[in-house]
């Protein structure tokens, strides 16, 4: 493949902060290159950079020829949606975008919208940020078809495991400050990461030990040559003899000394660095009644669109519910409705012992213009300490106190706005798609919190492995109607379908990791590798 871009040593910084440095790699024409790393690694800033939006601080870009490129940013307040090409219409009616404004379609519907106008400009190089965002199962399918068939080159970024999994053939990794490159999809990226990190370990408790055996040689030595000099001064007429064995012993000391500070000049590996941990913790203590919420005919429309007709609904406090449906069909505009921030017809109860926290999709509703320290701003530097505490958990750093809200990327906002629940004792959370901009440390650790947290969840998302993680209940919003279902009840054939897969794919990707640490010589190797031929034959018919 014809190479089409060289990063060549970038650094970037903002305000004498570094995001990343020594970022050297390749793009060729066709590969379809996933960007992961954790929240404010750098990854929107890399596309941005490629882009043209911004310059770096030092190295360069070398396009090794000339390349249209086309840009989907993660989120986007505005769209002009004035001039629509042929292409980009087939797009919009093949993901079922509705021939409305902008600012009536829903968080996937404009997603849609400016996905549909980044494939539809035939770019050879093609930037997406966070592209599966907001989608529901069958768009992010068909997005899956639309990548795999496009003739460029595409650059992703992407939190989403299945998605990278399907799509990606090389990765850059953003760790540390610094760009890993690997040939592969995430799951091999993964494997081939672990397993690296587990030789080094290997090499460095080897190179300690070494260490060891070569400082306890020197105290030996060291000893016996004290020894050798006491006995000097108190053996007559062995004076000179023992003298002698004295110096002897003294360089031979100096020159274990030289030879052990040689071997660490020569190879010195550092232990591998502990990942860093992620943690959110979400209490409450109010005292409730039984019955949080109750609708009776509840109707809603937006212009000639009915989303809602005749919902009839009841949830009780400390239920957790998940509500599903596809991209459009009213999830957001319920949660609306029900906080009392979208008009609807029929009737809504609401349980004044509720303390509802809501966490929205959006990620432009923050002050932009404040830093965390003027947005959570506490009197005490106690309650300051806690703050900034609780930052540190969630992978901030010291910089990010003094650091505009606006600077930050998507995920950081997210957990600023999560911030705010955590330090307040919220009995009820509404929460719009949480998951979207988060890393995977962070949503691993979001759902072993909210499934240990005592209040009320309502909870939107197209993630079913968080749902199934933290809810009890589903409300389905489907052909204007909304149906409850509990997790025990009899799942459907697609249901059965999706959960076996999932299952399928943990046991494959625990065997692809024992793999990594084999060789084709080890006895288990053909077992393992035979195991996971036929566990892919078998997620490849369930497809």
């Amino acid at each position: 493949m014809k190479e089409l871009l060289k990063l060549q040593d970038v650094r970037y910084e903002i305000q004498d902060t570094k995001i990343f440095e020594h970022v050297t790699a390749t793009a060729k024409m066709g590969e379809v290159i996933g960007i992961i790393g954790r929240n404010g690694a750098g990854k929107s800033t890399l596309l941005q950079l490629i882009a043209g939006l911004i310059v770096p601080t030092s190295g360069q870009l070398r396009w090794l020829q000339s390349t249209k490129v086309a840009y989907v940013e993660q989120e986007s307040a505005h769209f002009d949606t004035l001039e629509v090409t042929a292409n980009e219409a087939d797009l919009l009616a093949k993901w079922q975008v509705p021939d409305v404004l902008f600012s009536a379609l829903s968080g996937g519907e404009k997603l849609k919208m400016r996905l549909a106008d980044g494939f539809a400009q035939n770019a050879q190089l093609l930037l997406l940020d966070e592209p599966t965002n907001h989608l529901d199962e069958r768009s992010t399918a068909l997005l899956i078809e639309q990548v795999k068939n496009y003739d460029g080159t595409i650059i992703v970024v992407s939190h989403d495991r299945y998605f990278l999994d399907e799509i990606a053939t090389k990765i850059w990794s953003l760790e540390e400050g610094e760009l890993m490159e690997h040939s592969g999809n995430y799951s091999s990226y993964m494997a081939a990461r672990e397993h690296q990190r587990l030789t080094q370990q290997r090499a460095y408790d080897k190179q300690q030990k070494n260490i060891e055996r070569i400082e306890a040689q020197m105290k030996e030595l060291t000893s016996w040559s004290q020894k050798a000099h006491a006995q000097s001064t108190k053996q007559e007429g062995f004076k000179e003899f023992y003298r002698v064995k004295a110096k002897r012993m003294d360089s031979q000391v100096k020159s274990k000394k030289k030879r052990l500070e040689k071997e660490l000049e020569k190879v010195k590996i550092e232990a591998v660095e502990p990942e860093e941990e992620i943690r959110f913790s979400l209490d409450t203590n109010q005292r409730v009644g039984k019955r949080f919420l109750e609708t009776k005919s509840l109707t809603k429309c937006f212009e000639q669109r009915v989303l809602l007709k005749d919902v009839n609904l009841i949830a009780k406090f400390g239920e957790k519910i998940a509500i599903i449906g596809t991209n459009g069909s009213g999830k957001t505009t319920l949660l609306k409705i029900l906080l009392g921030q979208v008009e609807a017809e029929g009737e809504i109860w609401l349980s004044p012992a509720a303390n509802i926290g809501y966490l929205t999709q959006e990620v432009f509703d923050l002050p932009l213009d404040q830093t965390p320290g003027q947005y959570f701003y506490k009197e005490t530097f106690e309650e300051q300490g806690k703050v900034r505490n609780l930052m540190k958990h969630l992978g901030f750093t010291p910089a990010h106190w003094t650091a505009p809200i606006g600077k930050m990327s998507m995920g950081e906002r997210v957990k600023c706005k999560l911030m705010a629940y955590i330090l307040e004792d919220k009995n009820v959370l509404i929460l719009d798609e949480p998951t979207n901009h988060l890393d995977l440390p962070s949503r691993e650790q979001l759902e072993k919190t909210l499934a240990q947290y005592k209040g009320t969840l309502l909870v939107v998302s197209h993630d079913r492995y968080f749902l199934e993680k933290v809810t009890d209940s589903v409300w389905e919003v489907q052909n204007k109607r909304i149906e409850k279902k509990w997790r025990n009840s009899a799942p459907s054939q697609a249901d059965d379908k999706a959960t076996l897969r999932l299952k399928l794919e943990n046991e494959r990707q625990e065997i692809l990791g024992k793999l990594s640490f084999l060789t084709a010589k080890d006895k288990d190797y053909a077992m393992l590798d035979q195991k996971f031929n036929e566990l892919t034959k078998r997620i490849n018919e369930l497809k």
